[in-house]
């Protein structure tokens, strides 16, 4: 009976702490799309740059008609929020909708906000490019999107001969296009370079700003080269057993991942234990459980 009654407040207990999970997720994607949308009123919209996706034409025909931006944006993102459900799940849908809802109700309530910078196009399309990059990346590291014009590119990548990146880049070129006969040229060419920055920091965002690298390492001397990089940088490391394909001798590989602080020192660690040693460096995304925690090594 005591049993039951553990799992019982256990399970309760799991409920609870998923629930919280679930509404600062939801949170974030609203101050996501907040953000989007000061971006977009304050800094690129007032200096005639638009953005690019299914927002870029928003602004478009919001200009054009007369329609406010935060209608359009909810109505030309409906399909695509259809898509997601399909192609991606549930839980992606409903944080896309809490997004799109959010930036489409931010930019109706924000339309007379004051420009924070006006007629300077530098600092127009870096500074807007930084602004709407953040909220979007916020958005999408919690679960939701801002703008479905990347789900769009993922469903076409399954049937044409395409990657991804390759039909968003197409598909941003036809809403570049739409917005230089609204914006002129120079406003078509300053959006897709606010759009590129915007694009870097949707990455640096999702990614978080630390970074990690994996280090796999095949050296004559593993066991020095493991036992140097755990007094030196307190990291620990994996081994496995590999062979060449044309030696078939067999190696014991070293696997250890290391901050983006850490990656020089690693290196110089290398370079003194053995300089002829085989090494492939790569970016990892995320690191997530077992003991990436680093022991003292003062």
């Amino acid at each position: 009976m005591r049993k039951d009654n553990s799992m019982s407040k256990k399970m309760t207990s799991e409920k609870k702490s998923n629930l919280v999970k679930k509404i600062l997720r939801g949170l974030a994607v609203i101050i996501g799309g907040f953000i989007t949308a000061y971006g977009l009123e304050a800094i690129l919209i007032p200096n005639s740059v638009s953005d690019g996706g299914i927002t870029g034409l928003s602004i478009v025909g919001s200009q054009l008609i007369g329609i406010p931006l935060g209608v359009l944006i909810a109505v030309l993102n409906i399909p695509f929020v259809f898509l997601g459900y399909k192609q991606i799940g549930k839980s992606f849908a409903i944080y896309s909708v809490i997004g799109i809802a959010s930036l489409a109700v931010s930019t109706v309530l924000m339309h007379h906000i004051t420009p924070i910078i006006e007629g300077d196009t530098l600092l127009v399309t870096v500074i807007g490019g930084i602004v709407i990059g953040f909220g979007m990346g916020l958005a999408l590291r919690n679960g939701g999107a801002l703008d479905g014009i990347d789900m769009l590119a993922v469903l076409l990548s399954r049937k044409l001969p395409f990657g991804t990146s390759d039909l968003i880049l197409f598909l941003n070129m036809f809403v570049f296009i739409v917005v230089s006969f609204v914006f002129g040229l120079q406003g078509a060419f300053l959006s897709a370079i606010a759009y590129y920055i915007a694009s870097k920091v949707i990455h640096a965002v999702e990614e978080g700003l630390s970074g990690s690298k994996t280090y796999k390492i095949l050296t004559s001397k593993p066991e020095i080269m493991v036992e140097t990089i755990r007094d030196r940088l307190g990291r620990s490391s994996t081994y496995n057993e590999v062979q060449g394909g044309y030696t078939n001798e067999k190696f014991k590989e070293i696997t250890c991942i290391v901050n983006r602080l850490e990656d020089s020192k690693m290196k110089e660690i290398i370079n003194e234990i053995d300089p002829n040693s085989f090494v492939a460096v790569y970016d990892v995304a995320e690191v997530k459980g077992g003991n990436f925690k680093k022991r003292d090594i003062h």
